[in-house]
């Protein structure tokens, strides 16, 4: 489990293709302190480390994660949202987080409020109502509040820090982000479904 509180920002060092994608990250990690085995998410991706530098972690990626991610457009030096798992004691300062995407969400529309950026993003279809105004969303791992929702749409703000600490300061119109909706709400949403 995460938080969505991100805590790192990794670089990709390599990517290689073998029955899966592996993928090398350089981290400001002490890697010391990670475990072969461990949890990290990545974009908001839970993955595996499979290896482990001085400064780097490896990652393997089967084909169903490439399939349902973003992690297909990864390449050498592109930024990565990193967040070690959740250890008892830690402070829940985002929400609880699987690393489990659920699918891909399209930035439509980006603008300056203040020193804050807007961001418009287009849901798909069978996961926008999962979606509420004032609830929680992962967004390429990074824990969000929903300001508005309109159908598919729906806008959230990032402030300068938020910007500065996470790869959201690259963010671009067209861009398909990783996708985590609330997990309360996909309860909520089966027990009703259940009567």
């Amino acid at each position: 489990m995460f938080t969505g509180i991100i805590t790192d920002m990794g670089r990709i060092r390599a990517i290689e293709q073998r029955g899966d994608m592996r993928a090398r990250i350089s981290t400001g990690y002490d890697t010391a302190k990670i475990e072969i085995g461990a949890s990290i998410a990545c974009d908001g991706v839970c993955l595996t480390v499979v290896g482990l530098g001085p400064d780097w972690f490896d990652v393997d990626i089967s084909a169903e994660t490439v399939s349902k991610t973003n992690l297909s457009t990864w390449a050498e030096a592109k930024r990565v949202n990193l967040e070690r798992a959740l250890k008892v004691g830690d402070e829940l300062g985002g929400h609880i987080v699987s690393g489990h995407v659920d699918g891909l969400a399209e930035v439509v529309d980006l603008r300056d409020e203040g020193d804050s950026t807007r961001v418009t993003l287009r849901a798909p279809e069978d996961l926008a109502r999962f979606i509420a105004a004032k609830g929680s969303v992962a967004l390429n791992g990074t824990s969000l509040t929903v300001n508005e929702v309109a159908g598919r749409e729906f806008g959230i703000n990032f402030i300068p820090h938020t910007k500065q600490v996470t790869t959201w300061g690259d963010v671009a119109v067209g861009d398909r982000v990783n996708l985590e909706i609330d997990t309360l709400a996909r309860y909520v949403a089966r027990l009703a479904e259940a009567g």
